[in-house]
C-alpha cells in the first residue's frame, strides 16, 4: 500500500517514467480516491488538435490504479486486467484533471472509475469516463 499523502504519491508517480514523460502529477489523494492533472502541451495532440485519445486513457489508468493502490495490502502491487475508456467530446485546453476512485475494493480484484475533465480558462469540461478491473498482485 502506498499512503495516502501526497508526497508519496508523487514519489510513485515519479517512479513510472511513462507518467514523467507525459507530465502527468498527482495533486490530491484519499484513501481509495486519486486526482492528477496534466499541462496540455503540442505533443499530447493529434492532427485534428484535440488530446489524443492514449493520452487521456493513460491518465485515467493510471490514476485508477493509483487509487486501488492506496487500497492495496502491504506488498502487493496493482495491475491492470482491463479498462475501457470512453471518450465524450474532444479535448481541448489548458490541461487535464482526472478524478479515479476505487468504487468496490477487494483481496484480489478491485473495481474502479475515472473522469477525465479539460480545463480552459477555468471551464471545466468532461471528456472522458473510464472504468477498470484492478489485480492485486504479490510484489
Amino acid at each position: 500500500m502506498i499512503a495516502t499523502d501526497l508526497d508519496s504519491l508523487r514519489a510513485f508517480f515519479a517512479s513510472a517514467p511513462f507518467m514523467v514523460d507525459l507530465g502527468i502529477e498527482p495533486i490530491s489523494v484519499a484513501e481509495g480516491r486519486v486526482t492528477t492533472r496534466m499541462a496540455l502541451v503540442p505533443r499530447h495532440h493529434q492532427h485534428t488538435g484535440v488530446v489524443h485519445a492514449g493520452v487521456l486513457g493513460t491518465m485515467a489508468d493510471h490514476t485508477m490504479g493509483a487509487a486501488a493502490q492506496t487500497m492495496a495490502p502491504k506488498g502487493h502491487w496493482i495491475l491492470t486486467a482491463e479498462f475501457k475508456t470512453s471518450l465524450l467530446r474532444g479535448a481541448r485546453g489548458q490541461w487535464l484533471e482526472c478524478e479515479g476512485h476505487v468504487i468496490k475494493p477487494g483481496k484480489l480484484v478491485m473495481f474502479t472509475e475515472a473522469e477525465v475533465y479539460a480545463v480552459d480558462v477555468g471551464k471545466r469540461t468532461l471528456v472522458a469516463k473510464a472504468s477498470a478491473t484492478m489485480a492485486v498482485a504479490k510484489a
